[in-house]
């Protein structure tokens, strides 16, 4: 396994009136966020907030190319990011426990927190197809380039860990100083992981190494 220390790139916030940053997504232009009452937009270059949606937003954010899905406690909205409407929901698998959210190849993948999984499902269902064990409380997923990486967040200690999807085995760990926790993961799809960071109310941007 590959270990070392995570190189933070940026960071971005806090922004008015979004004490929180709980789920994070990339819609392929801008970062969003998820903050308790509201999914917010912020453009990653030049750090500036762009826009929200007033929608239950809980924990983790995903985006399909068309639509958000967004962690509210029990269930998975499907949200027009146009309207802010929510189109539908599902159930989601944890009950409440769940802490992160991604989109890869026609599903969707769930952090479950203190149950230490990460589920594969359904979209349109909610159903498992797949789960994956973790040894630490799960507080983000992502996938970029063939590769789930997912975020750890266990009292002072956090990390970004790139593991087998088949497995679970853990294949690289980047970790992150003292005190600086993760809660949701979004890749750029290129060399940028964006990090949620719970109460500090921030976004960091961590290089994904080659």
């Amino acid at each position: 396994m590959k270990h070392s220390a995570a190189e933070i790139l940026r960071e971005y916030g806090p922004f008015p009136g979004a004490n929180t940053v709980a789920g994070v997504s990339f819609d392929g232009k801008n970062v969003w966020f998820a903050s308790g009452d509201r999914l917010n937009a912020f453009d990653p270059e030049s750090g500036q907030a762009l826009r929200s949606i007033d929608v239950a937003a809980h924990a983790g954010t995903a985006y399909d190319g068309r639509h958000f899905f967004q962690l509210a406690k029990d269930r998975i909205q499907k949200i027009d990011p146009d309207t802010g409407e929510v189109l539908s929901t599902i159930p989601a698998p944890g009950n409440g426990g769940d802490s992160g959210l991604t989109w890869a190849e026609g599903t969707l993948w769930v952090g479950q927190h203190r149950e230490r999984k990460i589920h594969q499902i359904d979209p349109e269902t909610g159903a498992i197809l797949r789960t994956i064990e973790s040894n630490r409380f799960v507080t983000g997923v992502t996938w970029v380039d063939g590769e789930l990486w997912h975020a750890t967040w266990e009292g002072d200690e956090s990390d970004l860990r790139r593991v087998d999807p088949r497995t679970g085995k853990v294949l690289e760990k980047l970790d992150m100083p003292a005190d600086m926790g993760i809660s949701g993961l979004e890749s750029d799809g290129a060399d940028r992981l964006f990090c949620g960071s719970g109460n500090a109310g921030v976004v960091r941007a961590v290089r994904r190494p080659k």
